[in-house]
């Protein structure tokens, strides 16, 4: 059975992206692009890689039939997606990349976004999308809310631990590293070459940054008390990748074994051999997470580092991910290729 999809949101690199895996999936087929500020254009236009691809011309959103599809993506700019899911017709599952449904509490939404939820009833249904801790719900969902891309790469190195019992709560420290993508494709002054290559910077220091909503709503809720990490990003130049260094107080060996049971029988978390550490190079154009476990010099101290694609496994491979679980598809379908190297 092939299954009609529709992206929204199409010119972006999200959506890009979704397309690139799209295009190997043996049961899925594009029906329409959204890009309202690229509409009438062909894909090989805004994006040549895709010139091999038979693809339908971008679209405005308004002149889209969605009623037609079995699942739309929607890889649109945050604070948009609400007003355009409450149009489309309970009939049709969505996968959402943005940051629109991702938290339950449409106060706490408020507090972090600056402005009310549009779409409250639809918040209600709408199921947290991180697929190696939510498969049931995913598959059972009619509205999935993709994580931030900094917030999977660090929940991959720390649910487990959290879930455990074995680390010190008041004790998380996240140094992250991003690549350039996860900013969007918009023109921006802080992204020109010039402005961003040759150095490296932090910025939303001191808790400002959004993905922190997200830590505090998961990880407060696994631990069942008020869990507030400690986060700084960091801008690189480099296109892709996420790597996201840990720093916890717990006994390695203990917090070792726990992330290799943990994601011993997963597709797409690879827990390396103790004392190695990953890297992007090595997940770069992949849907894979990386994950090692350092032993600190001091006892009782120990770093966890997870390395992942921002626009794959942190956006639009784990956005496929979910809705292969939606559409009844195996869950690896178009996302087994291998990492780009070098």
């Amino acid at each position: 059975m092939t299954h009609k999809v529709i992206i929204l949101g199409a010119s972006g690199y999200t959506g890009a992206e979704l397309v690139r895996l799209i295009s190997s999936h043996p049961e899925m087929s594009i029906q329409a692009l959204s890009g309202d500020r690229k509409a009438g254009h062909e894909m090989s236009e805004v994006f040549p890689h895709l010139r091999h691809l038979d693809l339908p011309k971008l679209q405005r959103i308004s002149d889209i039939d969605i009623s037609s599809a079995d699942l739309v993506f929607c890889a649109l700019p945050h604070a948009t997606s609400q007003a355009v899911i409450s149009t489309i017709p309970d009939t049709v599952k969505v996968v959402d990349l943005s940051a629109d449904f991702r938290i339950s509490d449409t106060s706490v939404y408020k507090k972090w976004y600056g402005k009310e939820h549009d779409a409250p009833d639809l918040q209600k249904i709408a199921v947290y999308g991180l697929t190696e801790f939510y498969r049931s719900e995913v598959a059972a969902a009619r509205i999935v809310a993709c994580t931030g891309c900094n917030a999977a790469a660090g929940q991959f190195a720390l649910r487990p631990l959290i879930a455990a019992g074995v680390i010190n709560l008041d004790q998380i420290i996240i140094d992250l590293k991003t690549g350039v993508s996860g900013a969007g494709r918009s023109p921006k002054e802080n992204i020109l070459h010039a402005e961003l290559s040759e150095g490296t910077h932090a910025y939303s220091v001191g808790g400002q940054h959004r993905h922190l909503a997200e830590f505090d709503q998961e990880f407060s809720k696994l631990a069942g008390r008020l869990v507030q990490v400690q986060f700084t990003p960091h801008l690189i130049p480099a296109n892709r990748g996420i790597l996201a260094t840990v720093y916890v107080q717990g006994d390695a060996d203990e917090i070792y074994k726990i992330l290799e049971k943990t994601y011993k029988n997963e597709s797409f978390v690879h827990v390396l051999p103790m004392g190695e550490h990953p890297s992007t190079r090595h997940i770069r154009g992949s849907n894979y997470c990386h994950i090692g476990v350092v032993n600190d010099r001091v006892s009782g101290r120990t770093i966890v580092i997870a390395a992942l694609d921002n626009l794959t496994k942190g956006s639009s491979g784990q956005a496929l991910q979910n809705a292969n679980l939606m559409l009844g598809c195996p869950e690896t379908s178009g996302l087994l290729m291998a990492p780009i190297f070098p």
